[in-house]
């Protein structure tokens, strides 16, 4: 496992520590949990750009369509 060192408000981190501790946590668990949940997130993102791209190339809108047309059932 790698280190790093953040900064960060002095109450700030007082705060975080005290919620962590409140959650039976440290506050490097949870900012390992932030860390993992950042990077889960970001790559959902990256997988719905590409998704994006695909159906781009296959779905054809021939819009735009007025507000009538697409509350037409």
């Amino acid at each position: 496992m790698k280190n790093i060192t953040l900064s960060a408000d002095e109450d700030l981190i007082e705060q975080a520590r005290k919620t962590a501790k409140e959650q039976h946590k440290t506050l490097n668990l949870v900012f390992r949990e932030w860390l993992e949940d950042y990077v889960t997130k970001s790559g959902s993102v990256a997988e719905y750009d590409q998704l994006m791209q695909r159906l781009r190339r296959r779905v054809r809108s021939h819009g735009p369509y007025t507000r009538d047309e697409m509350n037409e059932r």
